[in-house]
């Protein structure tokens, strides 16, 4: 079946746009940057860890990554889901430099995201015997899979004439397919979309819990129909709303809410959502509401 990639030349053009502005601003402005990284970790976190079903509210997740008590009883697994996934993205921001994507960095990643909660697979693929599934999907046999990922990392790095979100979508949807590890494979391999963005001079994402319909959709389309065009759009416009963000606080913009700047500019709030969502409009989400800047 012939792979179809289908990330535009619109796309393409707006996103180097948007990088060329976003290297123009952030001159100078690495502590600012570094904050807001530190103010949507706990975000980033609760999404990824939602996606899983973890049973932590995103307020319960910022509460456990400063330390504080929560109000209610929540198993010791969830928390060190929490810590351990925090302690990991902010690894691979502050490693910006590190080689490109190989066996032993995802190995490393996955020992730090496993600690204290299975440290018996903490760090290693899956060995013979250890079988999963997700879904009705189930992964190929243990035997195969350092093969199967020394394959993907070795296409992903030799691959040099694809665009980089098709390149990273690719390596996703494989590597979800593969599932290597006994445990921890989705938050694994979002960790890994984040590292592989930051070899290209992007921002951090968010692939988002309430959006996981489309997310898994996406899964079945490249399982059932080889086609990668809807991950590619998932990357693209996660990767849009995160150069908004920090291009409009590298800019100085007055932050607003889009509720308020369609009551103020008397515009349909439903219409600037749908806009949003498509990220034809400067818009970006922080703790789950709609946000645009003013300048």
């Amino acid at each position: 079946m012939v792979l179809t990639m289908a990330t535009t030349n619109t796309i393409i053009n707006s996103i180097k746009d948007l990088k060329s502005l976003y290297e123009q601003l952030r001159k100078g402005k690495a502590s600012l940057l570094k904050l807001i990284d530190e103010s949507e970790l706990s975000e980033s976190v609760f999404n990824s860890n939602a996606i899983e079903n973890s049973t932590l509210t995103l307020k319960e997740t910022e509460r456990i990554l400063l330390e504080q008590e929560i109000s209610r009883n929540v198993t010791v697994r969830e928390v060190f889901e929490a810590k351990n996934l925090a302690r990991v993205l902010e690894y691979i921001r502050s490693k910006p430099n590190e080689p490109e994507l190989s066996t032993e960095i995802i190995l490393l990643l996955h020992k730090m995201l496993m600690g204290n909660i299975n440290d018996v697979i903490a760090g290693r693929f899956r060995k013979k015997g250890e079988y999963v599934r997700v879904g009705t999907h189930i992964a190929p046999a243990p035997e195969h899979v350092e093969r199967m990922m020394e394959e993907i990392i070795l296409d992903y790095s030799a691959d040099h004439s694809s665009y980089f979100i098709d390149k990273i979508a690719k390596f996703h949807l494989d590597f979800e397919t593969i599932h290597p590890f006994c445990d921890g494979n989705g938050r694994m391999g979002r960790v890994i979309i984040n590292y592989q963005l930051e070899r290209f001079g992007f921002p951090n994402v968010i692939i988002r819990d309430k959006e996981k319909r489309i997310y898994y959709e996406a899964f079945r389309e490249y399982k059932d129909h080889k086609k990668t065009k809807d991950m590619e759009k998932i990357i693209s416009l996660a990767l849009t709303e995160s150069m908004h963000k920090r291009i409009a606080y590298l800019r100085g913009d007055k932050i607003t809410s889009l509720a308020d700047f369609a009551r103020v500019h008397k515009q349909s709030i439903n219409a600037l959502l749908n806009a949003a969502r498509r990220q034809t409009i400067p818009a970006f989400r922080e703790k789950g509401v709609w946000k645009i800047g003013k300048y």
